[in-house]
C-alpha cells in the first residue's frame, strides 16, 4: 500500500469511527493507573505526534535514569505513522515501558485530548505535532493540569507567540513543569562553554557567526500532492515545506543555532536584515527559499551573521562561533552532538593556539533534556523552559520575516505582526480548507520581497 492510499484509508476510516474514539476515552483514562510526582511512583506519558520527532522525544521520556516511566497513550492524525511509532517503541526497543493497547491509541484532530485524558498529575504530555497546533495542545495540557514536553520552535508568528507567553504564565501558576526541545541548552560541552564565555574567557563578545548548510533537509523541498490525498494531508505529512505549519526552513532548521549564539551573548537580537533565493526548483511547490542570509543586531550594536542553505553540491557546514575581544570560540561543530566546544587565542582556529576544550566524553543532550525534566517532576522544583523557547522562535521568526520580505524586521515588530498563519487551527477536522490553498497550477504563495513588505505570502 502506498503513502498515499494509507493516508486517504486513514481519512475514511476516522470519519466512520470518530464516535467509537470519544467514547473510548474515558475508558482508556480509567484504565491507566493513578501516579503521584514525588518518590520512585511511575511518570506517565502521552505523545501526541507521532512522527520520527515525537517516536525519539518518547524513547528518551522512557530510557531516563531517575525514572520509571512508562508511555500509556499516543495520538496522531496519521495511522501509519502511529503504528510505525507504537512498533518501534513496543516491540524494539521498550516493551516493558510501552502499555498503549488499541483502546489508548487515539486518531484524529482532537486525538490529544483523549491521550491528555489518560494522564493524571505528575505525568508528561509530549507535543511534537507540527507547530501550528501546539498553543492548542498546551492550552489543553495546562486545562488538565498536565506537564508538557513540547518541540522546537513554539511558534512561526506574532499571534501565536503573544497567546503562547500568556499560556506560560498560567501554567507556571498552577506549577507545571513545561520542557522545550531546545536540546542544546541541556549539552554538558555547551554549558560549560557558555559559562566560560560569560566569565570573560574570550573578553567581550565582538561578533558572533552561525551555519546549517547541507543538502535538502526532512520535507523543506516538497513536490506536488501525489493523487488521492487532500491538500491538507499533504500540508501536514511534508510540514516543513509549509510556513503555517512549521515556519519552514528558518525556524525548524536554524533555530538551534541561532538559540545558541543568543545563549552565547546572554540576550536577543532587537533586529534583523536579510536575504534569500530560490534556485533549481522545478516543481517544487513549498514555500521555502533554498539559501537563507540573516543579519541580526543586539542592543549594543553586535552582530550575528547565520547563513542557511539546503542545496545539494555545495559546501556543507552545521556550526556556531563566537568572537571576543581576547580571542574566539566554536561553539559547537558539526551538527547537535558532539559539540567538542573549545577556544583559541586568536581568530583562526588553528591547533597551535587552542586554549580550553571541553574536556569530558558528552552525554546526549537529547537524552539530558528528559533527565532534566523528570528530575524537576519529581522534586518539585520549579521549572518553565516556555518563555525561552518563545523568543527564540520570535528571533528566528524576525530572521525569516526578513529575509521572505526584504525590510529590516525588529524583535518587536515580529511579536506584534498581526498576520496570523493558522487561524481557526482549534476547530480543524480532517474535511477543514487548509491554512494555505494551491493555485490552478498545484503552486502555493511564496514570499515575494519588496513585493510584499509586510507579511510573507499573501
Amino acid at each position: 500500500m502506498t503513502d498515499q492510499t494509507k493516508a486517504s484509508t486513514t481519512r475514511r476510516d476516522f470519519l466512520k469511527t470518530t464516535g467509537t474514539i470519544a467514547a473510548a476515552s474515558t475508558l482508556a483514562a480509567a484504565s491507566v493507573p493513578a501516579v503521584h510526582a514525588q518518590g520512585s511512583s511511575i511518570t506517565n506519558i502521552a505523545l501526541v505526534g507521532c512522527g520520527g520527532r515525537g517516536t525519539g522525544a518518547a524513547a528518551n521520556a522512557m530510557h531516563v535514569p531517575n525514572g520509571p516511566t512508562k508511555l500509556v497513550a499516543m495520538a496522531d492524525v496519521f495511522q501509519d505513522r502511529l503504528d510505525v511509532s507504537h512498533k518501534s517503541l513496543s516491540t524494539q526497543k521498550f516493551p516493558n515501558e510501552v502499555d498503549v493497547p488499541k483502546d489508548r491509541q487515539f486518531l484524529g484532530f482532537d486525538a490529544y485530548k483523549n491521550a491528555i485524558d489518560c494522564l493524571g498529575p505528575g505525568d508528561v504530555a509530549i507535543f511534537t505535532t507540527p507547530l501550528a497546533f501546539r498553543w492548542v495542545h498546551f492550552t489543553y495540557a495546562i486545562e488538565k493540569g498536565v506537564n508538557v514536553f513540547m518541540e522546537k520552535p513554539v511558534i512561526a508568528d506574532g499571534p501565536s507567540a503573544r497567546r503562547m507567553l500568556e499560556l506560560g504564565k498560567k501554567a507556571e501558576a498552577k506549577n507545571l513543569k513545561v520542557a522545550v526541545g531546545l536540546m542544546c541548552r541541556h549539552c554538558k560541552a555547551r554549558q560549560a562553554a557558555a559559562n566560560l564565555i560569560h566569565d570573560g574567557a574570550i573578553g567581550d563578545v565582538i561578533a558572533l557567526r552561525a551555519y546549517r548548510m547541507a543538502g535538502p533537509t526532512g520535507s523543506a523541498a516538497t513536490g506536488p500532492k501525489p493523487e488521492g490525498m487532500t491538500d491538507l494531508e499533504w500540508q501536514i505529512r511534508r510540514f516543513h515545506g509549509f510556513l503555517w505549519a512549521s515556519g519552514g526552513a528558518v525556524s525548524d532548521f536554524l533555530i538551534h543555532n541561532i538559540d545558541e549564539a543568543c545563549w552565547v551573548k546572554n540576550d536577543w537580537p532587537v533586529q534583523a536584515k536579510a536575504s534569500g533565493g530560490r534556485h533549481y526548483r522545478g516543481d517544487m511547490i513549498d514555500q521555502n527559499f533554498d539559501s537563507y542570509s540573516l543579519e541580526y543586531t543586539f542592543a549594543d550594536g553586535t552582530k550575528l551573521d547565520v547563513n542557511g542553505r539546503t542545496i545539494p553540491g555545495c559546501h556543507n557546514e552545521f556550526a556556531t562561533y563566537a568572537h571576543g575581544t581576547k580571542g574566539s570560540a566554536i561553539f559547537s561543530t558539526a551538527g547537535h552532538v558532539p559539540a567538542k566546544s573549545r577556544f583559541y587565542k586568536g581568530h583562526n582556529f588553528v591547533k597551535k593556539e587552542l586554549a580550553w576544550a571541553y574536556p569530558e566524553k558528552e552525554p546526549n543532550p537529547y537524552q539530558v533534556e528528559w533527565n532534566d525534566l523528570i528530575a524537576a517532576i519529581k522534586d518539585d522544583k520549579k521549572y518553565s523552559e516556555l518563555e525561552r523557547g518563545v523568543k527564540s522562535s520570535v528571533a528566528t521568526s524576525m530572521g525569516r520575516m526578513a529575509a521572505h520580505t526584504g525590510q529590516i524586521i525588529t524583535y518587536d515588530d515580529m511579536l506584534n505582526c498581526e498576520h496570523e498563519f493558522a487561524p481557526g487551527i482549534d476547530k480543524m477536522t480532517y474535511d477543514s480548507t487548509p491554512p494555505v490553498v494551491p493555485d490552478s497550477n498545484g503552486k502555493y504563495p511564496i514570499p515575494l520581497p519588496g513585493l510584499n513588505q509586510d507579511r510573507e505570502y499573501t
